[in-house]
């Protein structure tokens, strides 16, 4: 597995990835597929400042990507990033989450601009919240019935890793 910054060549294995998630899953709340064009400005958004974003490839394929994105909008959280791990869905249960956790975490620790990471996890993943807890990610509280996919109310669980 090769760990890489993402480039503009993976745009569309990088939308695929995204938008299988937006219609499938919950580890994303966003409720329509993002176009080419969203996907190019928050593709433009990354590997500036402290917001990485890495991508696992295997066998020529991207298997899954990592990022760190502005946490909220407000100037005073400039130290503070929000993590997102995606995987492909033919590359599950490979250890690409793992791999990209590793390596992301890793530059956050080396970037002195980083203070804490924050995930903000889908309540009932815990394939996701068993990963971050390994990775050292202390749980920061609930947020109850704050989102509807599927026709569900879903809570949101806040994990923080001062790094």
């Amino acid at each position: 597995m090769l760990i890489r910054k993402a480039q503009d060549s993976d745009l569309q294995e990088l939308l695929y990835i995204y938008n299988y998630e937006v219609l499938n899953g919950t580890a994303t709340l966003d409720l329509a597929e993002r176009t080419i064009e969203q996907q190019q400005i928050w593709l433009k958004a990354h590997n500036i400042l402290n917001h990485p974003l890495i991508v696992a490839v295997i066998d020529g394929k991207i298997a899954g990507y990592a990022s760190l994105s502005k946490y909220r909008e407000k100037d005073a959280y400039f130290t503070t990033v929000e993590l997102s791990v995606y995987v492909h869905p033919d590359f599950r249960r490979m250890g690409v989450a793992t791999t990209l956790m590793e390596h992301i975490i890793g530059i956050a620790r080396e970037d002195e601009t980083i203070h804490t990471i924050v995930s903000v996890i889908t309540a009932g993943n815990e394939v996701s919240i068993k990963l971050h807890e390994r990775f050292g990610f202390e749980y920061c509280g609930k947020i109850r019935k704050v989102a509807v996919k599927f026709g569900k109310f879903l809570d949101i669980e806040n994990y923080q890793l001062m790094v």
